[in-house]
């Protein structure tokens, strides 16, 4: 049986580990212990990612997922249970991304071996740096995944919130160098890194562009002092869609941009660094884990709500390899804010959903 107090008490305790994305060791090392201590084969991947294992049970493997890792400023947190809510002080986040979503995890193991009910082969996947672009999903050693489907508690709302489709994500990065030169003597001689900078961006387009797509400037950084001439510059940003002609275009003006501020200043040198990061998906109707999870949530009186989204999660690299995912929410709101908080009814019902899933033949 699900424990509202003890689930309430072990997001508490994850939420007070700090975890910021590249510094999630504590929390791996928690987790790992957690895990063993409720019978799963536990180890770590080459990244870090921690995998546990419990292969009894007949029928697929099912995977469950979540991320170790939160975003700044993310130490130091001290939640505070205030009726149904769990929230900070208003000087940190709160960690409920995705750490609501491992205690949702950690507590249906929990109550599965309490009851002792026969229930599904499964397999727990906690990763790392999910924050800054799936890295930890996307270095996952899958030779160590045997699951088919996966679930993967890291959406905003309420468990019975779906997330039905995710854009493709395609992050650059320019690298610039000019010419230095001192500011007050002889500026003439210089070519400003900071210029060309400026240059490129106001040929590239910002925020939303339609309701699939949109476009970011995330960092500027340059020069070295203000009497000189800054010999470097690097802008990094990003772009997203679920639309591909939409990206097509944009890869179009992008390389334009580039081609017009390299005739611009000759002399320089502009380097150019496009990676695709995530692919984009939707769910269908026949997808063997959407089929799982909405019977699922109509099983426990819930009805399911499918949710568009212009953010990625590891259910995007999952489903690159093959595996059926879907993604749900774990009760979180106001995520990446001093203002997120938790609702613990939604936590517990996300809980029942990870319960139910496992036992579900």
């Amino acid at each position: 049986m699900i424990d509202r107090d003890r689930l309430v008490a072990t997001f508490v305790e994850l939420a007070k580990i700090d975890s910021p994305s590249g510094e999630e060791e504590e929390v791996a090392r928690h987790l790992v212990a957690a895990l063993e201590e409720l019978g799963l084969s536990v180890a770590r991947d080459a990244y870090g990612n921690v995998i546990g294992t419990n292969g009894e049970g007949e029928g697929e493997f099912v995977l469950l997922s979540a991320h170790m890792d939160t975003v700044e400023p993310g130490r130091g947190i001290e939640p505070i249970v205030e009726g149904d809510r769990i929230r900070t002080n208003g000087t940190t986040i709160l960690g409920g991304d995705c750490k609501a979503g491992v205690a949702a995890i950690l507590e249906a193991i929990q109550s599965i071996k309490e009851d002792d009910v026969p229930h599904l082969p499964y397999q727990v996947a906690f990763t790392r740096e999910e924050e800054i672009g799936v890295v930890g999903a996307r270095n996952l050693d899958f030779s160590m995944i045997d699951a088919e489907w996966a679930v993967v508690f890291d959406g905003e709302g309420p468990p019975s919130q779906i997330t039905s489709s995710s854009p493709t994500y395609i992050g650059f990065d320019f690298e610039i160098t000019g010419r230095a030169a001192h500011a007050g003597v002889e500026p003439e001689k210089g070519l400003s890194a900071i210029r060309m900078a400026a240059e490129l961006i106001t040929r590239l387009p910002q925020g939303r562009l339609d309701d699939e797509t949109t476009f970011n400037i995330g960092t500027i950084e340059g020069g070295t002092v203000r009497n000189a001439v800054a010999e470097n510059a690097k802008v990094s940003g990003e772009f997203r869609s679920r639309n591909l002609e939409a990206l097509d275009a944009i890869e179009v003006q992008l390389e334009d941009a580039l081609r017009q501020v390299r005739e611009l200043y000759p002399e320089a040198r502009i380097d150019a660094h496009i990676h695709t990061e995530f692919e984009t998906y939707t769910l269908t109707e026949d997808d063997p884990a959407t089929v799982h999870v909405m019977g699922v949530l109509r099983g426990l009186g819930l009805e399911p709500t499918l949710r568009p989204s212009g953010g990625g999660t590891d259910g995007n690299v999952f489903r690159g390899h093959g595996i059926s995912s879907v993604v749900v929410g774990m009760a979180d709101h106001g995520m990446h804010t001093v203002r997120e908080y938790v609702t613990i009814p939604d936590l517990v019902d996300a809980a029942h959903l990870c319960e139910e899933l496992l036992r579900r033949e």
